[in-house]
C-alpha cells in the first residue's frame, strides 16, 4: 500500500491572509481520528500580483483511506459553513493528489 498526499491551492486575495490562515487555526477538523490520515500542513507560497498562494496538504496511508474520508460524516462536518467566508477566495481550490512513489 502506498501514501497519498492530497493536496488543495487556494489563491487568496491580497491582504485576507491573515483572515485565511484564522480560519485554519481555528476550524474544527475531525481528521485525528479517521482511518489512515497521518499529518496535515497549511503551506504558504509565494505572493503575486492579486493573491496569494496557499496549499493544504494532507497525508494518507492510501489513496483508498481520503477516498473513504472524502465520503465520511467528518468530512461533511469539517466543510460545513465553507462558503461564510465572501472576499477572501479567488475562485474555487485546484485539487491535486498525488501517489508517494519513493
Amino acid at each position: 500500500m502506498k501514501n497519498y498526499i492530497a493536496m488543495n491551492r487556494f489563491k487568496i486575495a491580497l491582504g485576507r491572509e491573515s483572515d485565511f490562515e484564522g480560519i485554519w487555526k481555528n476550524r474544527e477538523t475531525f481528521l485525528d481520528d479517521v482511518d489512515g490520515f497521518q499529518k496535515f500542513n497549511l503551506l504558504k507560497g509565494p505572493v503575486n500580483d492579486d493573491h496569494s498562494l496557499y496549499t493544504s496538504h494532507s497525508t494518507w496511508r492510501s489513496k483508498a483511506d481520503f477516498e473513504n474520508w472524502k465520503k465520511s460524516e467528518a468530512f461533511r462536518k469539517a466543510h460545513s459553513g465553507g462558503g461564510d467566508h465572501q472576499g477572501i477566495y479567488l475562485g474555487h481550490p485546484d485539487f491535486e493528489g498525488f501517489e508517494v512513489v519513493l
